[in-house]
């Protein structure tokens, strides 16, 4: 589990340069990211739930018949 956990933050970390960010589910899955697996969770105002590796936060959406991910990084607000 704990190596499931390091490689999915590494994958966030790679592809959250910006802070937020939407990519397709499919380009994480096939690197190897679990969404199965996370450290703890935080619910936002609007009642969406992000799953968080560590500092690395992941929602999922569908748009359009596409599944993707918003990709957050831990925020002091979220405490």
């Amino acid at each position: 589990m704990d190596n499931q956990l390091k490689l999915s933050r590494k994958i966030l970390k790679e592809y959250n340069k910006g802070g937020k960010v939407t990519i397709r589910s499919s380009v994480l899955l096939e690197l190897g990211f679990d969404p199965k697996f996370f450290t703890h969770y935080w619910k936002n105002q609007k009642g969406e739930v992000y799953l968080f590796v560590y500092e690395y936060g992941f929602l999922k959406k569908s748009e359009n018949g596409k599944e993707k991910y918003v990709l957050v990084t831990w925020q002091e607000y979220m405490n």
